[in-house]
């Protein structure tokens, strides 16, 4: 009579993951992306929106408002279009735009407030650049930036 012989199996255990290759790896590339990160600076606009509570009605006083068109800017005086500036090359003239502001500053130096009026479909950039134009001016004194306020006070609102 022939044996029959009966092998167990072996129980395989299995294998341990193998951690420090991939360890090492995020040790270098988590400080990596880390410094080369860009952070996103925000910053916020302080605005005055009018109010909707009025005091008496006074005399009509002089009111800054430039207002962004499609076509162009233009400047009013809070009742009539006192100039306008037509985009050139496709882009608004924020030099001509400063240089009127800077005169209207010098005629009215208490003046602090103004209103940006623009359409609705103003891309968002152009309203902020005309702000910045508006709040602020630039200018180089011995090869040194110095920027002088205009009407730092700005309004916004929707054009007629």
């Amino acid at each position: 009579m022939a044996r029959v012989h009966h092998y167990r199996r072996r129980r395989k255990e299995a294998p341990e993951l193998e951690m420090t290759t991939f360890l090492n790896l995020m040790v270098v590339l988590v400080p990596f992306l880390l410094i080369t990160a860009v952070f996103s600076r925000i910053t916020i606009a302080e605005l005055d929106l009018p109010s909707a509570i009025s005091e008496e009605p006074s005399a009509p006083t002089f009111r800054v408002e430039v207002v962004l068109r499609g076509a162009g800017l233009e400047i009013m005086d809070g009742s009539r279009v006192v100039l306008e500036i037509p985009k050139t090359g496709g882009a608004y003239d924020l030099e001509k735009l400063s240089d009127y502001l800077v005169a209207v500053k010098g005629r009215y130096p208490d003046k602090e407030d103004a209103s940006v009026l623009l359409e609705p479909d103003i891309p968002y950039d152009h309203l902020i650049q005309v702000m910045d134009a508006v709040r602020s001016f630039e200018t180089h004194d011995a090869g040194e930036k110095i920027l002088t306020s205009l009407f730092p006070a700005i309004s916004i609102g929707d054009a007629p």
